[in-house]
């Protein structure tokens, strides 16, 4: 990319138009080669990013979002009288993507209009105050409350879940202030795997892989475990604080990403912590994302790991 277009694309925040780049010199041919090559990559509205100074190891799903995130300034800066929203304002706010498509920005358009949809941007009608919209680096969004139900109202009750716990774990809002906004817009198509989600929501739970596994159990008629609760041995020491605990006697771990590599210290730790939580009489079981994948097998494990320590509860 050529100095005149670098500074283009600075200065519209990493993306530029088919114009601009005519403007800086470059050929209709120049450009369909760099596209076709990949040095160049296609937005929408016949916009581009240059995304050679991008890390070489990134991850997939943080590619993902930085592709969305420029689609988004790109589209709002294109569309003009819009307010992010949905998921994208979701991503915004700073909250976990799992589950959100993330292959169109969505907006609300501020004025009247027809709702439009094409290969990346998704636009939405729907009646909105200023109250629902706040200032976000620039951009005007949806405020997390209304961002959170109107995701969980397009995609489904987990994604809510996975959000609201996020938010309320971060102090973005509150549980009522949640309720409020799924009351008022309670004829939402959704609106009850909405409802259901702000209520089953625990900001307690400190990951996307925790708030799921929530949501398996419950969907398997488990016990309601308590969140983050902290153990201690006879003589009052801390053993640890663990993830979940089910009808009192059955620690569950939910090791998400962590890997303990070569650090022979953490696994010792480790061990050392189950050996206690055992000598407590609780039984301990582990799972992790594979777990998530193959729910009926994962709750008919917790239910033959809860009936076989139920009967040594009363050892601690």
């Amino acid at each position: 990319m050529n100095r005149r277009l670098e500074v283009i694309a600075a200065e519209r925040g990493g993306w530029f138009t088919r114009p601009d780049a005519i403007a800086a010199g470059y050929s209709e041919g120049e450009l369909r080669q760099r596209v076709r090559s990949g040095q160049w990559l296609k937005l929408s509205f016949n916009s581009y990013v240059d995304p050679r100074g991008w890390p070489t190891d990134e991850p997939p799903w943080e590619r993902a979002v930085r592709l969305h995130l420029l689609n988004v300034r790109m589209a709002s800066a294109r569309l003009g009288d819009v307010v992010v929203s949905h998921q994208s304002a979701a991503m915004l706010h700073g909250l976990p993507m799992w589950g959100s498509d993330l292959t169109k920005a969505h907006f609300t358009r501020v004025a009247s209009g027809r709702a439009r949809s094409g290969r990346a941007v998704r636009v939405h009608r729907g009646a909105m105050t200023g109250d629902d919209v706040v200032e976000l680096g620039g951009l005007q969004v949806m405020k997390v409350g209304r961002a959170i139900v109107e995701t969980a109202c397009t995609t489904s009750y987990e994604v809510g879940v996975v959000l609201a716990d996020a938010a309320l774990r971060m102090e973005l809002t509150e549980r009522e202030q949640l309720a409020a906004v799924v009351r008022r817009h309670r004829r939402w198509r959704g609106a009850s795997a909405a409802d259901a989600a702000v209520q089953f929501a625990n900001g307690l739970s400190e990951s996307v892989g925790e708030s799921r596994f929530r949501v398996l159990m419950a969907n398997h008629g488990l016990p309601t475990p308590e969140l983050q609760v902290e153990i201690r041995d006879a003589s009052g020491r801390l053993i640890g604080r663990v993830d979940f605990l089910l009808a009192g006697v059955l620690v569950i771990e939910f090791d998400g990403a962590m890997k303990y590599g070569d650090n022979a210290d953490a696994v010792l730790a480790e061990k050392w912590r189950e050996d206690r939580l055992r000598e407590r009489g609780y039984g301990v079981l582990r799972a992790g994302w594979a777990d998530l994948s193959r729910p009926r097998d994962t709750a008919g494990r917790i239910w033959q790991a809860l009936r076989r320590h139920a009967a040594g509860s009363g050892n601690r």
